[in-house]
């Protein structure tokens, strides 16, 4: 039996029948899911590996046992097998969408395999073009070099880079001469790129469409012929481009890389959108554990399940188990978001930090005595609009999504009594956003005294006033 193999069988035990809503339980479970993330993954055979990864993609190219086959071939060559991820800095965070892809790659490193994570400082001056409507702005070199400057440490929880290339593509392609761009391209069919979709819509709708925007994937496919690379992931609106790489890597007289292409995650909010910065709909990897966990509470129920499959290390049956009492009744929703807000927490802060997570939470909206969380942030200044101090505190990104929160009741201010007693709650609506705080408290509270909170959302801040 192999380790991962153990792993499941101790887990399934809890999930089948074990009170998911017991602290105790709970830790035990994130203790050995979290544990996976770093276990040796050597002792399984090829075949073994490629089932690992085909259960999880959205596309092994060409299939499950093409890739058992080239790791064969790689052990009996007595050569690494590599496997790259390549991501543009084109902002300074890293988010939860991120993971889908690392989590797959970091699962190569733990099966003996070399990783090579490749930052386009190159290609981001161009920019992935996928699925865009439109040009997408140009980045400055300094832009850039700020972006990328944390990439390093914001992955750092799912690899170890003592052992993993990380590497910059501008260590290469500013070394590409015009000659070797014009033999590379003479061999690449201009309809490679025009029936991509996307590109042919914009044509359509009379945007325009850059040469250089052409050139991107071939500049992402001459990542692959330098590293030599032999299987690429990426997520499922990066197919294209690793169909590119593909190609070129077999005009440099390479054998083309596999593909393993992830799904993509969708939003927080839950209105079918991938999660994106521009959205934001998204979770940084640069938030606290209270934070990450807090807006996984926030997800809607349906969602559950689409993220332990893309952001955990659980296994089909152990996925299946939880549907399985989901279905009978025997496991609350509520407790399994729980466990998911743990898993991507523990993922990225360890187990401590998701289970202190997790008490805080608690403490905010089940036993709802807010005094008991310590990282509240807090607001000073009361002379500000509503909507700005709302966005002051990063707690939404544009007035009008301060709106729609207070639209949908979101919007609160909460005041807990000193001594204790029930709290009193009270929605502010969209006329009020626009009033300065000291204002909205004025009118709203009707002296009632105590600690004052603003809510928003599964978000909180302290009022600091006197009691």
């Amino acid at each position: 039996m192999s380790r991962l193999s153990r792993s499941v069988e101790q887990a399934s035990a809890l999930l089948a029948g074990a009170d998911l809503a017991a602290e105790g339980v709970v830790r035990q479970l994130l203790e050995l899911t979290y544990a996976r993330r770093h276990m040796d993954l050597s002792d399984l055979s090829p075949a073994e590996q490629a089932a690992l990864v085909a259960e999880r993609a959205e596309q092994l190219q060409p299939s499950p046992e093409a890739l058992a086959k080239r790791v064969t071939e790689a052990n009996e060559q007595d050569r690494s097998f590599i496997a790259k991820l390549g991501i543009d800095p084109t902002g300074a965070e890293l988010h939860i969408g991120h993971m889908v892809p690392m989590i797959m790659l970091s699962r190569f490193q733990r099966m003996g395999h070399l990783v090579v994570f490749i930052v386009g400082d190159v290609t981001a001056k161009i920019g992935d073009p996928s699925g865009r409507s439109e040009d997408r702005p140009h980045l400055t070199d300094e832009d850039i070099a700020r972006n990328l400057a944390t990439y390093r440490l914001q992955a750092s929880p799912f690899f170890d880079f003592h052992k993993a290339e990380f590497r910059h593509n501008g260590d290469w392609l500013r070394l590409v001469t015009l000659p070797r761009l014009i033999e590379i391209t003479a061999h690449v069919p201009l309809s490679m790129s025009l029936q991509r979709e996307d590109f042919r819509n914009r044509l359509a709708a009379g945007h325009s469409l850059s040469l250089a925007e052409l050139l991107y994937s071939v500049a992402m496919a001459i990542d692959s012929v330098e590293v030599h690379c032999d299987l690429e992931v990426g997520g499922i609106d990066q197919y294209l481009n690793m169909q590119m790489c593909r190609k070129v890597m077999e005009i440099c007289g390479q054998e083309p890389e596999l593909v393993v292409a992830t799904p993509l995650l969708e939003g927080t909010d839950g209105t079918g959108a991938k999660m994106s910065k521009s959205a934001g709909n998204y979770v940084p990897l640069t938030a606290s554990a209270g934070e990450v966990f807090g807006k996984l509470m926030s997800i809607p129920d349906r969602l559950m399940e689409p993220y332990l499959k893309a952001l955990s290390e659980w296994e089909i049956s152990e996925l299946a188990l939880a549907s399985e009492r989901l279905a009978d009744g025997s496991l609350h929703p509520m407790d399994l978001k729980r466990v998911v807000a743990g898993e991507v927490t523990a993922a990225i802060h360890g187990v401590d930090a998701a289970m202190q997570a997790r008490e805080d939470f608690d403490a905010q909206f089940s036993r709802r005595h807010f005094a008991d969380v310590e990282d509240l942030p807090s607001i000073t200044d009361l002379s500000l609009p509503v909507v700005e101090v709302v966005k002051g505190l990063g707690f939404a990104g544009s007035n009008s999504e301060v709106r729609r929160v207070a639209e949908q009741k979101g919007l609160r201010l909460v005041v807990e009594p000193v001594d204790g007693g029930g709290q009193e709650q009270v929605p502010l609506g969209p006329e009020d956003i626009r009033e300065t705080l000291s204002e909205v408290l004025a009118a709203k509270l009707n002296g009632l005294s105590g600690r004052y909170y603003l809510r928003v959302g599964r978000k909180l801040a302290r009022i600091e006033v006197g009691l």
